[in-house]
């Protein structure tokens, strides 16, 4: 008798609802393999805010979820049956799993993991896909340097904290934003930036113009919106802007908010940049060594906010997109 499977199911494209209405728990049998393929159980799945760009029919970096499809999301997990020459029962796998407890994966679609190296969860934050975008976005696109003044948004969060770490390891005086007094204090007294803002109590503008009095060399921006605009008006001259994300602006992605002090790129000659990390997939093996090392000598700090059982998954993006999560949010399927 074959594992059963339960998973998340997305019915439609929720428009103007609620993402929670669009979700559906389904119970399947696993199919048979094919030649190339593996079965997995998923033990650890990573809830991301660019969910919310795969469940729109907008264009966007990759193609949509389908509406009745499994939704997607990275996950990692154990081979419990192989019909592949590249992977063998017991070898633990990444990639996109998808919300469910169980699947039968084309091997060309997975990456091998080494969890004799670290704990496979990490391979959903430190060491994947988070890292990863923190570590390429800051040091190949933004290039800190020493003395430099740097600013990242949500800097309390999954990508953010990584990110200013690295530009804080470069040299850079960093100032984090970050929605509390919790996460500003974790800012500071943990990860040991230089200044911490909280969007929630403080008057950002104010802040940014009391801390950065000549102006920021470098901003790493994670939410968008009024945000950006208040980082536009303080660049410096052939300052850079890395363009990571818009999470204040997930929630409307059919009438985003542009930036309104854009004509500040011009006047100030402004580098700005976004990317996504199909641009750098075939780097991965570089970023994993730098996160592996930052991590294992403790110059790096990975903070995991976990959630138990697949049906976590609805009150765990609202979570997300609400800055409620304390670091990379995961859900642990299996355990």
């Amino acid at each position: 008798m074959s594992t059963p499977i339960t998973q998340i199911r997305m019915s439609d494209y929720p428009g103007s609802r609620a993402p929670r209405e669009i979700w559906q728990t389904t119970h399947d049998p696993l199919p048979p393999l094919k030649e190339g393929q593996v079965a997995a159980r998923i033990d650890w799945v990573s809830i991301d805010p660019g969910m919310t760009a795969w469940i729109t029919d907008k264009r966007g970096y990759m193609p949509p979820v389908r509406p009745g499809g499994v939704m997607r999301a990275f996950g990692v997990g154990e081979v419990t049956e192989s019909r592949s020459e590249n992977l063998a029962v017991g070898d633990w796998i990444t990639g996109f799993l998808g919300v469910r407890s169980h699947g039968v994966f084309n091997d060309k679609d997975v990456r091998p993991i080494a969890v004799d190296m670290a704990a496979p969860e990490l391979y959903l934050s430190g060491l994947g896909m988070t890292g990863y975008t923190a570590y390429f976005g800051m040091m190949d696109i933004g290039r800190p340097e020493a003395g430099e003044t740097v600013v990242v948004s949500a800097a309390a969060g999954a990508v953010g904290s990584i990110a200013a770490q690295l530009a804080k390891n470069a040299g850079a005086r960093v100032i984090g934003i970050a929605g509390g007094a919790e996460k500003c204090r974790y800012l500071t007294e943990t990860l040991k930036l230089d200044a911490a803002i909280d969007y929630k109590s403080e008057d950002v503008a104010a802040r940014l113009d009391a801390l950065a009095p000549d102006y920021i060399d470098l901003y790493y921006d994670n939410v968008g919106g009024e945000t950006l605009d208040l980082a536009l008006e303080r660049m410096k001259y052939r300052g850079r802007i890395v363009v990571c994300g818009a999470v204040s602006q997930y929630e409307n992605m059919g009438n985003p908010q542009g930036p309104a002090n854009y004509l500040q790129i011009v006047m100030q000659s402004v580098k700005m940049q976004g990317f996504t990390m199909r641009d750098y997939m075939h780097r991965v093996p570089e970023a994993l060594v730098a996160l592996a090392a930052g991590l294992e000598d403790g110059s790096l700090i990975c903070r995991q906010h976990i959630l138990d059982g697949i049906d976590s998954f609805p009150d765990g993006l609202e979570l997300l997109l609400a800055g409620g999560n304390q670091g990379k949010l995961l859900i642990r399927i299996n355990h």
